[in-house]
């Protein structure tokens, strides 16, 4: 589990690499940035034929570029750690990653590159696509504006290099149409996606989420949302 992780990071060398030692009494790395005969760092616990990466210690070596991983590796990080992050694949996210239009195209056809007709028919009448007019998200990634995952990633920094964007709306796909799933008592009343009495139900919903204090008992309307389920809240409103 991730607090075991933790505990066992806090002690110190979680891969034991810390302790291999040349004959003069100095660590495999110690040798190699001092200059000495070895042309790189070697480990007995390392195979024969294979090469370590950098100069090969590290407290903890994670597996895999996908939140998870990302999120663990931020978090030991800031917690002062040296990590390693490997990934087999030539991009980052592992199945949460989001691929521009060539890696989507390997991903789904066994590797192989796209053709030049494939950009061709994606950009239609404005002429070939670009390899980054696109990246396709492989799960779609949404956040809790107010929640702890966001503080997680207050606290790893990440924010230096990631953007925050508001989630313009939901659609849904009914016949051959796309429509939008209605967020305002305006939008409600005026969508095609109900009927007339669901319509006025729902607007009453939202006027309800919209009007809702936690601070202000007058506003819950005989309803505990501590204690309510979500599926019961839509019942009380007949949605």
């Amino acid at each position: 589990s991730f607090s075991r992780i933790m505990a066992a990071a806090e002690e110190a060398d979680l891969l034991g690499l810390g302790g291999e030692t040349a004959s003069d009494g100095k660590s495999a790395a110690e040798d190699y940035k001092d200059g000495g005969k070895d042309s790189e760092p070697s480990f007995s616990w390392m195979p024969a034929g294979c090469v370590p990466m950098a100069d090969g210690l590290y407290d903890v070596v994670v597996m895999g570029t996908g939140f998870t991983e990302c999120l663990l590796s931020g978090l030991l990080s800031v917690m002062g750690m040296k990590v390693l992050v490997v990934d087999r694949n030539n991009y980052y996210g592992s199945e949460a990653a989001s691929l521009n239009l060539t890696n989507l195209y390997k991903k789904f056809f066994d590797g192989e590159s796209p053709q030049a007709n494939f950009f061709a028919t994606i950009g239609g009448a404005n002429g070939p696509a670009k390899d980054r007019d696109f990246n396709v998200d492989l799960i779609p990634k949404f956040i809790m504006a107010h929640g702890n995952l966001v503080k997680i990633l207050l606290h790893t920094k990440v924010t230096r290099y990631l953007d925050f964007k508001a989630i313009d709306g939901s659609f849904v796909v009914k016949g051959s149409k796309v429509h939008k799933v209605p967020a305002t008592p305006q939008e409600a009343l005026a969508s095609s996606l109900m009927g007339m009495f669901e319509k006025r139900r729902f607007r009453t919903f939202l006027i309800y989420v919209a009007e809702y204090d936690e601070n202000d008992p007058s506003t819950f309307k005989g309803r505990d949302l501590n204690a309510m389920t979500a599926q019961e809240l839509y019942a009380a409103f007949s949605l």
